[in-house]
């Protein structure tokens, strides 16, 4: 399988699956940016269930390509996405083996949310023993012969890729049951070395 996948922010246990099974994956870091989808937003598991983690971002004009978009630091939101993912995930069986890996990342200012992504998104390969055969967009392409097109499919809204959804253990799973498809932190700090089993 091959794949155009675009660079998102924390991408979900879907995401994360394709990028395991794909033989080539196409970045494409020059389409238009799209409000309200997973490139600047991510869902994880909080004390009260589903929580939205929002990366701000400059104002910019509308098609403005992906690799352009600013990340704004107006307000301190890097404190506050870290915090709120160390109170969720502290408890869970990885979280103290993973945090030195990925705090650094939370208190480091990119420019761009292209170069905050995928310092997140290399990290959490690392993690999980995966390994890309990957190439990035020099300018903006419709298609590729052979590539299968999974750039609009990544938003919160968007249900149309079947996958498996096989649960494991949740850290709040007692209280408000089990909830599929969360951002890979959820996966890999639950599961931890065994996380790749379920991509």
């Amino acid at each position: 399988m091959k794949v155009i996948l675009p660079v998102v922010f924390l991408g979900n246990i879907e995401y994360y699956t394709l990028l395991n099974k794909a033989e080539e994956v196409f970045f494409d870091l020059h389409g238009h940016y799209l409000k309200q989808n997973f490139r600047n937003r991510a869902e994880m598991y909080g004390a009260n269930g589903k929580l939205n983690l929002i990366i701000p971002v400059v104002k910019h004009p509308n098609h403005t390509a992906l690799q352009d978009i600013k990340i704004s630091y107006d307000h301190t939101w890097q404190k506050q996405h870290w915090k709120s993912i160390a109170s969720s995930y502290r408890s869970s069986p990885y979280f103290e083996f993973y945090e030195d890996d990925f705090a650094p990342i939370f208190l480091h200012h990119y420019e761009t949310l292209v170069e905050f992504n995928l310092a997140l998104q290399n990290k959490v390969l690392e993690a999980l023993g995966i390994k890309l055969n990957a190439t990035f967009s020099k300018e903006h392409v419709k298609k590729i012969e052979g590539f299968d097109n999974h750039r609009s499919y990544f938003t919160p809204k968007d249900k149309s890729i079947d996958f498996p959804k096989e649960p494991y253990n949740q850290v709040f799973e007692d209280k408000c049951g089990f909830i599929p498809n969360l951002f890979i932190f959820d996966l890999l700090f639950n599961e931890g070395p065994n996380a790749i089993s379920f991509l």
